[in-house]
């Protein structure tokens, strides 16, 4: 490490790295003042003379031309210390059709999200109901420069949550959507804009498929479009959809770190669950799911490796009962029949339950409801509940009053006889074309939106009977992990591909900007390497407790260093280097606890990366303070500035490769 800058210099770096401090990474006031003046200006009393933050198309004709003529109504009521509902209803006089939006906009945070509802209050069927886009704005740009970061999604490949980067010159458009019916098959719903000095970022609730737009003027403006991919359809007498939920949020400055980590605190503030009222804590999990072909295993099995984790001293948080305890044949994706198999499980799921609540675990099982293969039970007594368009599984249909019925209440009643302690849903499927396969020409959209209705209804009501328990959304990995799934379960697999430890850290990398909360597993939690490179909120593993020639102490090391460690995650997140899977570059980044001023920084030396050392560039310190920076591995804290660590850095050499460092550093007792 050199020697600090001159003092004259420091002053100036500190006023420089003011962006990165904690007080600057908390929304302003002029932030919460424009997204105030925003949704003043959207839905206000003076709304009705300006454009609102939707468009439609009905009879052929656009809302804009269409909303002038009906009647607006609004009302106004607090929801809490923190939000305020805003609701702003247009009823069409000649056809009957209400569209309501309820928006609720939140005081500590530059927010507002909204969602629109549409019924059919008349006695005929409406005309053709199109092009619902739940968010139509405009933004402008003073330099004229327009730049769009977004992701992949979680497609089971190395580039799952690749950052990406779209630079939107003069005349430009960009479209952006989902294909088959799960959002995140193609790409993450969540998009943040640098326009002009400013972030406007903006991520949809739909667990469907979806699309935005993104079309430039040849000036300083650009249209921003987004909403459910497909809509084209009449509203019968009486009938009320509803469309994607979208939350928009607002920074101002050239930092896209700092408006991402405004992101990451609302969603931290707001959107996480909180089981039984108390915020999700950090999870390790045990379980023997990988260990057994085509994950059909015994319960003479769960219950060995149940013991085994006992007796080789390994502190888990829950225990993970994954798929293929039900009837299924010799393969878990033999879907439909939710019983535990009473040939595997003579004594079901609950003596599992029993054992590892005795030994003072929780218990986490698997479930994939919406799906059913031929034969099943479902298919044989309840065809009419499932959509049916050839091959081997069928879709249940959870638009269907009855099979939303009885799959609540048997999902309940299994959670409640087994003592389920967390419900994991999985997907695995492709819904859109069963969908496609229940639309006629005039109802385009609407099974689509009748299903994801049925699945959050199903998930809500699941949630109320059973208030304390967690729950995980899956759909082959992370393809459901929208904001209206994020904010009633966790992304604990993020994705699917769990092959290439490069991979793992760049999933990291891609997806701690948006979600705060997910998951990685790890096999191999004996190397270090790999292990550091799945640190995160909640990590799972699958040992085989029954080799005894195990380096067991550096499995038990490596969990304790897990737990010291997650604390930090939930800090303010800063990239360090450049998103990158080739094999011979470093990747680093930072977590960040300002209130507590401490945090982590976690570098990896890739297998083919030359260089022994990196010098990395933190941020959001106090740059006058003294902090102790201490390596995992061992050895005497070094104590630096947070301006020699903003300005210099902090230089990591790791003599052999693959290898991962972690440094923990915290205010020391000297301050400035």
């Amino acid at each position: 490490m050199a020697r600090c800058l001159p003092a004259a210099t420091c002053v100036v770096a500190a006023l420089v790295a003011a962006a990165g401090r904690a007080d600057a990474v908390k929304p302003t006031g002029a932030e919460t003042a424009l997204a105030r003046r925003t949704v003043a200006g959207w839905l206000g009393p003076d709304g009705a003379r300006a454009k609102p933050p939707f468009s439609f198309v009905v009879g052929g004709k656009p809302s804009a031309d269409l909303l002038p003529g009906w009647k607006r109504s609004r009302t106004v009521r607090k929801l809490d210390g923190t939000r305020t509902e805003h609701t702003v209803t247009h009823a069409d006089p000649d056809t009957g059709l209400v569209v309501e939006c309820r928006a609720v906009a939140y005081r500590d945070f530059p927010t507002v999200e909204w969602v629109l509802r549409l019924t059919n209050v008349g006695t005929a069927d409406t005309p053709i109901i199109e092009a619902i886009r739940v968010l139509d704005m405009e933004l402008t740009s003073g330099n004229g420069e327009f730049v769009l970061h977004h992701n992949r999604g979680s497609m089971t490949t190395p580039q799952d949550y690749e950052p990406l980067t779209d630079a939107l010159g003069p005349a430009a458009s960009l479209t952006i959507g989902s294909e088959g019916g799960r959002p995140l098959n193609t790409d993450m719903p969540y998009f943040h804009i640098q326009h002009g000095g400013r972030s406007t970022l903006f991520a949809l609730g739909w667990p469907g498929d979806w699309s935005a737009r993104f079309v430039r003027d040849e000036g300083a403006g650009l249209r921003v479009t987004a909403g459910q991919k497909t809509t084209h359809f009449v509203l019968h007498p009486g009938e009320s959809v509803r469309t994607p939920l979208v939350a928009v949020q607002f920074a101002l400055g050239g930092d896209a770190a700092r408006a991402q980590n405004i992101w990451r605190r609302w969603m931290i503030a707001h959107n996480l669950p909180r089981p039984g009222g108390k915020p999700m804590p950090p999870i390790f999990s045990g379980s023997c799911a990988d260990l057994f072909p085509n994950l059909v295993n015994t319960q003479a099995d769960e219950l060995a490796f149940l013991e085994g984790h006992a007796k080789r001293g390994l502190k888990i948080d829950y225990w993970w009962r994954d798929a293929g305890w039900y009837p299924c044949g010799d393969a878990w994706w033999n879907t439909g029949t939710w019983e535990a198999d009473p040939v595997r499980y003579p004594d079901g799921l609950k003596i599992v339950a029993d054992r590892a609540h005795a030994l003072g675990w929780p218990l986490t099982v698997w479930f994939e409801p919406e799906r059913a293969v031929r034969g099943s039970w479902l298919d044989v007594n309840h065809p009419e509940w499932l959509i049916d368009i050839g091959g081997s599984s069928k879709l249940l249909n959870l638009g269907n009053p009855d099979a939303l019925k009885w799959v609540t209440d048997h999902i309940d009643r299994l959670i409640t006889e087994n003592r389920i302690d967390m419900y994991r849903q999985d997907f695995n499927m492709d819904p859109a074309p069963f969908w496609a396969r229940c639309d006629t020409e005039d109802r385009q959209g609407i099974a689509e939106i009748r299903h994801v209705e049925g699945l959050l209804a199903f998930w809500d009501e699941l949630k109320r009977r059973h208030p304390k328990m967690p729950f995980d959304n899956c759909a082959s990995g992370g393809r459901r992990n929208c904001l209206e799934m994020m904010r009633r379960g966790l992304a604990l697999s993020k994705t699917d591909y769990a092959g290439g430890t490069a991979s793992s850290q760049c999933q990291l990398y891609g997806i701690a900007p948006w979600l705060p909360y997910y998951g990685a597993g790890v096999a191999a939690t004996e190397d270090r390497y790999v292990f550091r490179s799945n640190i995160a909120p909640w990590t799972g593993s699958a040992l085989d407790t029954r080799n005894d020639a195990a380096p067991w102490e550096r499995v038990r090391g490596n969990i304790a260093e897990w737990r010291r460690t997650a604390p930090y995650l939930w800090g303010d997140f800063y990239p360090l280097t450049p998103y990158s899977l080739a094999e011979n570059v470093w990747m680093a980044w930072q977590f960040d606890n300002p209130q507590k001023g401490n945090g982590i920084v976690q570098a990896f030396r890739r297998p083919e990366a030359a260089e022994e050392s990196i010098v990395l560039k933190v941020r959001g310190l106090r740059p006058t303070a003294a902090y102790e920076v201490t390596d995992a591995e061992g050895g005497p804290a070094r104590k630096l500035t947070g301006c020699e660590l903003m300005e210099q850095g902090l230089q990591i050499t790791l003599r052999t490769k693959p290898s991962a460092a972690l440094f923990v550093y915290k205010l020391s007792a000297r301050r400035g």
